[in-house]
């Protein structure tokens, strides 16, 4: 079996609900709240685990799962092309490919507005500076406006994982410690 396959299942799947949600969005000329209601529903998703829970939960009815999406659409007042696509993976028990068509939503979006998405992962917070700096540096290299999206990981020690696109840049100290300690392996 090819290893790759449920992760292209679940990208192909978001990617569909993605482009209604996006096209409904645009027609209603709502982007941006759609912009902003993705970006709301990203922080809800990683700041909570019950909500991971009810989008992954093959325990959950598809009525409860639906009632308890549209509990939190009304909730964060996401706009109604977002909260009927949601309520409608719901239905279909599609709820487990949330994180993707967040992705995908992010992705159509920043192309609209001539953007690029770049995932930033940093050891702490990058304070506003440095992230403009990031963003001009990204800018001058792609060609376009970088919108950067950034996370921590305390385990990288130090450093950053950059990605744009189908590209990545590791530069953590993470990643240079392991090199170095394979080319250590490889030296005795």
């Amino acid at each position: 079996m090819d290893v790759s396959e449920p992760a292209s299942i679940s990208s192909g799947i978001a990617e569909r609900y993605a482009t209604a949600i996006f096209e409904l969005s645009q027609e209603g000329k709502l982007l941006p709240k759609l912009e902003a209601g993705v970006d709301d529903l990203a922080a809800a998703l990683e700041g909570s685990s019950d909500l991971r829970e009810v989008i992954s939960s093959p325990v959950l009815s598809r009525a409860e799962q639906g009632a308890a999406i549209a509990a939190i659409a009304k909730k964060m007042k996401l706009p109604v092309p977002l909260a009927q696509g949601m309520a409608l993976m719901a239905e279909k028990r599609r709820l487990f490919v949330l994180p993707q068509l967040i992705a995908q939503l992010r992705a159509l979006i920043a192309d609209e507005k001539g953007e690029v998405n770049a995932d930033v992962t940093s050891a702490k917070a990058l304070t506003k500076a440095q992230s403009d700096k990031l963003a001009k540096t990204l800018k001058a290299s792609v060609g376009k406006d970088v919108k950067i999206n950034a996370t921590v990981d305390e385990s990288l020690i130090g450093g950053l994982i950059v990605k744009v696109g189908s590209k990545m840049i590791d530069t953590s100290i993470r990643s240079k410690l392991s090199s170095l300690q394979s080319s250590m392996k490889e030296v005795g």
